[in-house]
Formats: structure tokens, C-alpha cells, sequence
């Protein structure tokens, strides 16, 4: 009888401690919890996507008790967690305070990772030298796809705008809704700070260097309180991370003699959508924490990028959808007729046939899904797009080597692909003029 009341006493006793807050728990031990490591940079990326990534990774090494904790100071967080096996704490910082924060703490050794939701610049690349070549494979991790959404009152008539109108608005240029068919009004500027690397995407694909923020623009740090800002005046415009929309309604998008895109799954997970950006995670070469390897290769895989779907990013992982409507020379209309087009753009590295870093990691998410049981009788088909360049036939003939590299790199990993055929600077999804036209530069993918 004694032997069962312990038990039942143990028992209780077990249960008790599993219940009990970290932090109470934290009291007891006398060391700190083990920092695994730190993630320093964009709010866009920091703000929920990496707490949650980290929560799952955690969880997936058998981590119990995983929490998120807000920090004293807006933005930061702590992943805190137990690993049973030690009983010891183990945590992980996110300090989100915009792109450039990442690359600093890089430089000064304050960080394991930086998040960006732009690629690194050519002087912060240079400045981090000493830790490598950022723009290696090695160090340059594309972990999500992003919109940058154009967002208005969700009464506003006004549904698209041209990236010229956008910039005239946010310069100041143009004042009033009546000056691009909208009502007699004046506008309201929202734009986030000047650390996101939110505002360093807006100004590069839509300021550029031929305009400036209105002085009378009201600045953020937050894509989320902006979004919120928007939606509660009917005369308001900004932009925001596509997972930020929110209560606001995104417009549709187009460049100098393109269509209007608006910011879809599809269109902004093939970078169709002409504010489409790519959200990274940027570390040292060499010398990488075992640890932070690992939590890398978890962000690449099904598991990491449905995380991504799920807080509201575009997932990497390609899915196939049925296309009822899409232009293009009379042959890209035949050939595709029955086929379905996948979720997933080949690009390239600038001036180069070579595949960027993305591309690489989209090949095997490729050969993954055609292994998959429901793909066997199917067929891949390439099509290759590019820029205009001195003649159509020379556009021609390089929109179809580009398709030719990726059939290649598909065949190396047991994929057969249907002929390849290339359509030069047809559905340009951005202007040929400047430097936007790289986004011109690639290789659609569909499943026959």
C-alpha cells in the first residue's frame, strides 16, 4: 500500500514539474539557458515567420516545453526550450529591427544569422569580406517568397496602378486620387522606416533613383501597424510584406508596357508579380554552428516551407495549378494548352547562364516532386524567357540555352524532361528597359 501511495505521490510530483512556467523553472538552475544561437535583422522575417520556424525546428530535435517570449523591447523575441535529455534550458534571440541590423551585427560578431527581405548590398558585401562570400550557396539562403503588396482602404475604387503611378504618388508628385481615376481626395503616404529592408526593396523597385519620399509620408517599423493604419483611412496608400495585407485591399501591379499582376500565390511564387521579392537568411561561409547548419536544412525542407505557407509567405515547395487564362505567341499557347503550370520560376545569376542560389535548391524541390507517386506518368516541360536583346532571333535562341541548363541539371538528378523550346522577350513580366529586366531572365516550369 505504501509502495502505491509514492508512486501516486511521484507520479503527481512529475506531472506538477512538467506544468511549471520556464521561467519558474529557470529560478531553480544556476546557469543561463544555453543560447544555440542568434538571428539578427528584418522585422519582415523576424516579427513571426523565424519565431515560429525556430519553434518547429526545436520541436523536431525533441525539444519540449518550445515558447516563444516577447522581450522587454519591441521586436525581439526568445525561443526558449528544454532539452530532456540534459534537463538543461537552451533559447534562441530574434532581434527584428530591419535588414541592414542583420549585416551589421554579422560584421561585428553579434549574430549567427542576419534575415533580410532584400539581397545583400555590394558595400555591406564587401564589408563582410572576412567572413566570406555572402553570395556563396554556402552563405545565401533564399527561405521565402514575398510580395510587396501595394495596399489601399478596402473602399477605395482604385484596383491597380502602374509602378510610374506608385512612384509619382509616394514622391508626392501625384496629390490626389482624382489624378489616377479616384475620388477628389487628398492622399494619405504610409512607408515603412529606414532600416527595413521592406523600404530598401520599395525604393529599389519602385523609387529607384528618379524620385524621393514625400516629406509628408508618416513612417513605420512595423509592416503589420502600417497595414493597420491603411485600413482605417479611406484615402491612405502604403506598402507592406504580402503576409501583411490584412484588413487593406492589395492593388494589382504592372510595369512600362506589361499587364497588371496582382499579388497572388501564383504570381508572386513564380516573382511574376513585378514587386515580388525573395526573403533571406545570410551566414558566414565558413565556420557555421553545427546547430545553425541543421536549423538551415530545416528551413529548406516540406516541413520549414509549410511554416512559411502557413504564417502567410509563399511556400518554395512548387505545386501545380491550372492556368484558364495566359498570353503568349500562338506555340506557348499550344504547348501548354492541357498542361499545368508549377508554382516556381528557374532564374539565373545576373549576366550568367549559371543557376542562382535559389534555382539550385528549386532543382531538387523538382526532382522531390516528381518522385512523389502521383507524378509518375507525368512529364516536366521548360520553356524558356528572356530580355529583348539586339535581335529577336538572339533572344530566342538564349531564352532556350536557359532552358536547356535547367533540363541538364534535371537529367543529372534521373528527371526526363519534354523537348525544350524557348520564346525570347515575349511576356516580359517587368520592363526590358533598366535594370528590372533580369526578372525576364527565366524558365517556366509545367507538368504534362
Amino acid at each position: 500500500m505504501l509502495k502505491k501511495i509514492l508512486a501516486v505521490l511521484l507520479a503527481t510530483l512529475s506531472l506538477c514539474a512538467s506544468l511549471v512556467p520556464y521561467q519558474a523553472l529557470a529560478q531553480t538552475q544556476s546557469s543561463k539557458p544555453n543560447l544555440l544561437f542568434k538571428m539578427t535583422g528584418s522585422n519582415t522575417i523576424g516579427a513571426q515567420l523565424a519565431p515560429e520556424l525556430v519553434k518547429a525546428f526545436l520541436e523536431e530535435k525533441e525539444f519540449i516545453q518550445v515558447r516563444i517570449e516577447p522581450s522587454k523591447i519591441d521586436n525581439e523575441y526568445t525561443v526558449l526550450a528544454l532539452n530532456p535529455s540534459t534537463g538543461q534550458y537552451s533559447s534562441v534571440e530574434i532581434a527584428a529591427h530591419g535588414s541592414s541590423t542583420g549585416f551589421k551585427a554579422l560584421q561585428n560578431l553579434k549574430t549567427d544569422i542576419a534575415m533580410a527581405s532584400r539581397s545583400i548590398k555590394e558595400s555591406e558585401l564587401q564589408a563582410l569580406r572576412v567572413l566570406g562570400d555572402l553570395e556563396s550557396f554556402e552563405s545565401e539562403h533564399v527561405i521565402a517568397i514575398d510580395g510587396l503588396a501595394i495596399i489601399v482602404h478596402p473602399k477605395n475604387p482604385i484596383n491597380e496602378l502602374t509602378i510610374t503611378q506608385i512612384a509619382e504618388i509616394f514622391s508626392g508628385k501625384i496629390n490626389n486620387w482624382s489624378q489616377v481615376g479616384g475620388k477628389d481626395q487628398p492622399i494619405s503616404i504610409h512607408a515603412r522606416d529606414n532600416q527595413s529592408g521592406t523600404w530598401d526593396t520599395f525604393k529599389s523597385l519602385v523609387l529607384m533613383d528618379d524620385y524621393t519620399l514625400s516629406n509628408n509620408a508618416l513612417r513605420y517599423e512595423s509592416n503589420d501597424q502600417l497595414s493597420a493604419m491603411v485600413a482605417r483611412n479611406e484615402y491612405a496608400i502604403g506598402f507592406v510584406g504580402l503576409a501583411s495585407v490584412n484588413k487593406a485591399k492589395a492593388l494589382g501591379v504592372s510595369d512600362h508596357e506589361t499587364n497588371s499582376i496582382p499579388p497572388l500565390q501564383i504570381t508572386v511564387a513564380t516573382e511574376d508579380y513585378p514587386l515580388s521579392r525573395r526573403l533571406f537568411l545570410y551566414t558566414p561561409q565558413t565556420q557555421q554552428k553545427s546547430i545553425v547548419k541543421e536549423f538551415l536544412n530545416f528551413v529548406q525542407s516540406t516541413r520549414g516551407q509549410l511554416i512559411v505557407g502557413d504564417i502567410g509567405f509563399v511556400s518554395q515547395t512548387p505545386i501545380a495549378i491550372h492556368v484558364d487564362k495566359h498570353q503568349g505567341p500562338d506555340d506557348y499557347l499550344k504547348i501548354t494548352e492541357n498542361a499545368q503550370r508549377l508554382s516556381v520560376n528557374i532564374r539565373f545569376n545576373e549576366g550568367s547562364s549559371l543557376l542562382d542560389n535559389k534555382a539550385k535548391h528549386d532543382i531538387q524541390r523538382l526532382v522531390d516532386l516528381m518522385s512523389l507517386p502521383e507524378y509518375q506518368n507525368k512529364e516536366l516541360l521548360l520553356v524558356g524567357f528572356g530580355d529583348a536583346k539586339q535581335t529577336p532571333t538572339r533572344a530566342t535562341v538564349l531564352s532556350k540555352l536557359r532552358a536547356i541548363a535547367v533540363k541538364s541539371r534535371l537529367h543529372e538528378n534521373g528527371i526526363q524532361v519534354a523537348p525544350v523550346t524557348g520564346f525570347g522577350h515575349f511576356n516580359p513580366v517587368v520592363s526590358n528597359d533598366g535594370e528590372r529586366k533580369l526578372k525576364n531572365q527565366r524558365v517556366e516550369v509545367w507538368l504534362i
